[in-house]
């Protein structure tokens, strides 16, 4: 009887021990999945943080692009009142005046038809480079129109191998979207333009992060040259160290906006010189 009775109880601590174990089983496999799910969530705001971060930066350039344009109006206008005020004063003849006026405001006109072509082919640009990325590229990649300067900002995480400047496997598919918009126009020249952190590096062959924004810009330049085809001539490969920083690094997701890469696709100086023309001579 006894030993009947120690077998059962025996049995039953058994079937416990077994039932702790599942549900201890379960309850870590659970805490793990809340934890990556954590995390993901954590990076997807980090991500989201800076593109409104971008945004409210791109937005304050363009107010401020706005008032410097009200203060070449007002000063334009004051110009106008002087030469009215002269003309008054020294008895020039107004049709002479008119002539003068007519020839600033056709000057002006051409000016504002040369930039609003710049922009335009800068929109297109721009749309046409945003269309090609999927959801998950646009969070490492930031476009931004400034001044008639179009910027690809690429975080290097999604370009380069950790804290070195060789590119790797993830960055194929975002460079070759890069790389066919570049070739499609043509009359842009494009400077990549390495970032860092305030962080510093030494390894081998690395000095400093002057050398690691410097390799990591020509990394991308060969890249494009040599595996998708654009013509070397239109590009430059620099870099800025730790001295063109977005945010203060004093915390990690500063940091993280600040290890960047940037494609910076400019209309060729000569061609845009060539557009604007000379100003007209002053009588």
């Amino acid at each position: 009887m006894k030993k009947s009775l120690f077998m059962v109880l025996t049995a039953g601590l058994l079937l416990s021990s077994c039932a702790s174990k599942k549900a201890l089983q379960a309850c870590q496999d659970e805490n793990k999945s809340l934890t990556t799910n954590l995390q993901n969530a954590r990076e997807d705001l980090a991500g989201k943080n800076a593109r409104i971060t971008s945004l409210e930066e791109q937005l304050a350039a363009q107010r401020h692009a706005l008032e410097e344009q009200k203060k070449q109006t007002t000063n334009l206008q004051a110009s106008l009142d002087k030469s009215l005020s002269n003309a008054s004063q020294n008895n020039v003849s107004i049709e002479k005046l008119v002539d003068q006026i007519n020839e600033s405001n056709q000057y002006i006109r051409h000016l504002v038809e040369v930039k609003s072509k710049s922009d335009s082919l800068n929109l297109v640009l721009t749309n046409n480079l945003t269309r090609s990325l999927s959801k998950e590229e646009l969070k490492e990649v930031d476009v931004q129109v400034l001044k008639g300067v179009v910027y690809i900002s690429l975080a290097d995480n999604m370009l380069y191998k950790s804290g070195s400047y060789e590119i790797n496997d993830r960055a194929a598919e975002t460079l070759s979207k890069i790389a066919k918009i570049i070739t499609d126009y043509k009359d842009y020249d494009v400077l990549i333009e390495g970032n860092t952190d305030d962080v510093p590096i030494k390894r081998e062959n690395i000095r400093n992060n002057w050398d690691l924004s410097c390799l990591r810009a020509s990394s991308v330049v060969q890249e494009l040259q040599n595996k998708y085809g654009v013509d070397p001539k239109r590009l430059t490969a620099g870099g800025r160290g730790e001295y063109n920083p977005l945010q203060s690094n004093d915390t990690e997701l500063g940091k993280q906006r600040n290890r960047r890469t940037q494609i910076i696709i400019t209309p060729k100086l000569d061609e845009f010189m060539e557009l604007i023309g000379e100003a007209p001579e002053t009588k």
